[in-house]
């Protein structure tokens, strides 16, 4: 299979944070209820004589469907997506021989560097935005997409922490005990 070209790496990014973090992170809810144990005891008509107020902790997780979810499904998710923007990021830091516009770019340069600025007749007359590389593009998508990763890691955290029991760590102490753990075990 040929290597992808830049573009295709450019948009690849993107788009697979957004599919990740729809099937893991934005339907966290729905994971964490979907570990919910069904009743045992059956159903208990006298159950509805009396209405009994629930919290969002009225239902909790046992502690090994909790312990799974996060070693095989979350943590894993987060890891692959953290593999992903590294891998996204040292695209964008390497050069590209293939950028179709980095002639323009050199003429503009160029062209700015022989302009004749007189601020004093043209308050404007110094600014100047060049284009930027596909790389300083990708770039900077990349440091928006760590930080979406951030809040979003942090939200599905405190969801994951209130229905499974307190845990004093934050989401990073836990992703970095999991990869360590993960590393042991290799």
């Amino acid at each position: 299979m040929p290597k992808p070209s830049f573009p295709y790496k450019q948009l690849m990014c993107p788009d697979f944070l957004r599919i990740s973090r729809g099937a893991i992170d934005d339907s966290i809810t729905q994971n964490l209820n979907a570990l919910i144990q069904p009743s045992t005891a059956g159903f208990d008509p006298t159950s509805t004589s009396m209405r009994i107020p629930r919290g969002p902790r009225s239902k909790t997780i046992s502690s090994s469907s909790c312990k799974n979810f996060k070693n095989n499904v979350l943590f894993p998710s987060w890891q692959m997506r953290s593999d992903v923007l590294n891998y996204c990021a040292s695209v964008a830091t390497s050069p590209d021989p293939d950028d179709p516009e980095s002639v323009l770019r050199q003429i503009e340069s160029e062209k700015d560097r022989e302009r004749v600025v007189d601020e004093r007749l043209d308050p404007y007359s110094a600014r100047f935005f060049p284009r930027e590389a596909r790389t300083e593009r990708l770039a900077t998508i990349i440091r928006q997409e760590r930080g979406v990763e951030n809040i979003i890691r942090a939200r599905s955290w405190g969801l994951v922490t209130e229905r499974c029991g307190e845990d004093w760590r934050d989401w990073e102490e836990a992703l970095n005990e999991w990869r360590k753990g993960r590393e042991k075990s290799q």
